[in-house]
């Protein structure tokens, strides 16, 4: 591993003298939030670094993700890791309910989950103390000094996976160059989503020979499990209509797609609409903006049934995107009409589904790229592109047959280099097989 050096700067000093004092108020928000989610109290205690489960015996293997789209997108890695190191154990720590709850789910062998302490040093210290990691893998943008410095120098070598950094935040540290040196030396390996942030971090002081750009880890993680009964008795009430999808849509895209749909039913009477909206909460505000548009609906969570007269079905759970996926090869990928960021297109692609996005799909730029060029994917910037788009391809078998074969051929393209990812990590981390 790579020792960190320098000493803490006065900003960071900073940092965990107001951390420290805004503590008690941090861990009410946390608590409150937790409490929401019926997550029981063992649990939210994790969040002040006390474990709700004993610590495995051998070597451990920590990571870290913000939420859901960050913990399953380690977990196709974890299960490859696993199997380059059969004696390790699997930290995975995730700071929402709903990552966790995902995560149980789709739990890979000799893995666990916890919430993360919050970043102050109380917890930080226990959290430590507990879990004891042999190495630390940070995914994305998850910046937590207290966590990462105090990790760093108990001798623990670590990892920032998958890196990516908006400009806005990329300036920000550039104002501060001396706290980004002393953040960014604690880390052995940045592994960077694209060029462009591998020269930002070198820029922001990392060591140049610790950067090395890859491409996205959500292109390769795991397909989507599909519920097999489900699946069957949704067809069953589909009885062999027409159907296309919006998922993952985000406050003022519903507008948009029901705008499309309603142009899509004057061709198409019997079309229905999947619409799985990205925070299933939202479940009144949806129903509000079908009430307006005037389309009949059934909400999942309500237990009703597709019907001759359904226009809609509003997937209202969380969990089952995959089974929806196994539905119908025609997606819009939501969170991309306004400038949201957009969402993972080899989900839908890995379930054989050709894609369509809107422009605003910036934090999957490099993912989306090639789905575009090769016509896996279509980009749309409204109802009118939106209505075209799942036109063509409900009318011309042989265009989608090619897009979703293009999509297909993308994601074959990058699960390849995952390999490569695990020998990376094992390799700067110092974590060897048994006997090497």
């Amino acid at each position: 591993m790579t020792a960190p050096s320098g000493q803490p700067t006065l900003l960071y000093r900073l940092y965990c003298s107001l951390t420290a004092v805004a503590a008690p108020l941090a861990w009410r928000t946390v608590r409150k939030k937790l409490l929401a989610a019926d997550v029981p109290t063992i649990r939210q205690h994790e969040r002040l670094g006390h474990a709700s489960l004993p610590r495995p015996k051998g070597r451990l293997i920590w990571f870290h993700a913000a939420s859901v789209g960050e913990t399953l997108s380690v977990i196709s890695l974890i299960k490859r890791l696993g199997e380059r190191l059969p004696d390790a154990q699997f930290l995975v720590t995730s700071g929402t309910p709903t990552s966790a709850a995902l995560i149980e789910k789709r739990m890979p062998p000799r893995t666990r989950h916890q919430y993360p302490p919050l970043d102050t040093a109380g917890p930080v210290r226990r959290f430590l103390d507990h879990w004891r990691p042999e190495a630390g893998v940070f995914v994305e943008s998850e910046i937590w000094p207290r966590l990462i410095v105090d990790a760093a120098g108990r001798g623990i070598p670590l990892a920032l996976l998958n890196a990516r950094l908006s400009d806005k935040s990329v300036e920000g540290w550039k104002k501060r160059p001396q706290t980004a040196r002393f953040i960014l030396d604690n880390f052995s390996l940045f592994l960077t989503q694209n060029g462009k942030t591998a020269a930002n971090l070198v820029d922001m002081g990392a060591v140049a020979d610790r950067v090395q750009p890859g491409t996205n880890l959500k292109a390769m993680s795991d397909p989507l499990p599909v519920d097999n009964s489900v699946l069957e008795d949704i067809q069953t009430q589909i009885a062999g209509r027409p159907v296309w999808i919006a998922s993952s849509t985000h406050a003022g895209e519903e507008e948009i797609v029901l705008a499309a749909h309603a142009k899509l039913l004057e061709r198409w009477p019997d079309l229905l609409l999947l619409l799985i909206p990205r925070h299933p909460e939202r479940r009144q505000d949806v129903a509000a903006l079908l009430k307006q548009a005037g389309q009949s609906a059934v909400f999942r969570t309500s237990e009703g049934r597709i019907e001759t007269e359904t226009q809609v079905y509003v997937a209202d759970t969380l969990g089952e995107t995959g089974t929806w996926y196994a539905l119908c090869p025609i997606v819009f990928l939501g969170g991309s009409l306004h400038e949201i960021g957009g969402h993972n297109p080899f989900e839908p692609a890995q379930a054989g589904a050709a894609v369509i996005t809107g422009p605003g799909y910036f934090n999957f730029a490099e993912t989306f790229a090639p789905l575009i060029e090769t016509g896996g994917a279509i980009e749309v910037n409204s109802a009118q592109d939106l209505t075209n788009a799942v036109t063509i391809w409900l009318t011309d078998q042989a265009a989608l047959n090619a897009a979703r074969a293009a999509a297909k051929s993308c994601v074959n393209t990058q699960k390849s280099a995952l390999d490569s990812i695990v020998e990376t990590l094992c390799d700067r981390l110092g974590l060897k097989t048994t006997g090497v």
